[in-house]
């Protein structure tokens, strides 16, 4: 059973986006994450680096052929730490009486 924690670190809107996203993958090319969240290069780089020494994330560098590539995942820290964030904020929605589920 995940016990409900807040994480203010995850909780800013831009690393809610990425950890979720790296959430559901094992790992995702920064190209990916900069285009799926929408952010900058410069920006993701930054909270890609806020991330791994958080020590939720691990970033992976390397080269395919002569063009670099950057990937990221989740470490199990990571992964524990959103699970717990979620797991808070379903909380806070059912205290509202709101359903967190789409009607139909």
């Amino acid at each position: 059973m995940t016990v409900p924690r807040f994480d203010e670190l995850i909780h800013s809107p831009t690393r809610l986006a990425i950890v979720s996203l790296l959430a559901a993958t094992e790992w995702a090319d920064f190209s990916y994450i900069r285009d799926t969240v929408e952010l900058s290069d410069s920006a993701l780089s930054k909270q890609l680096t806020t991330l791994e020494q958080a020590g939720y994330a691990e970033i992976r560098k390397g080269f395919i052929g002569k063009r670099p590539r950057t990937s990221a995942r989740l470490t199990a820290q990571g992964r524990a730490a959103f699970e717990q964030h979620v797991a808070a904020l379903q909380q806070i929605v059912v205290r509202s009486g709101a359903t967190i589920l789409p009607a139909g």
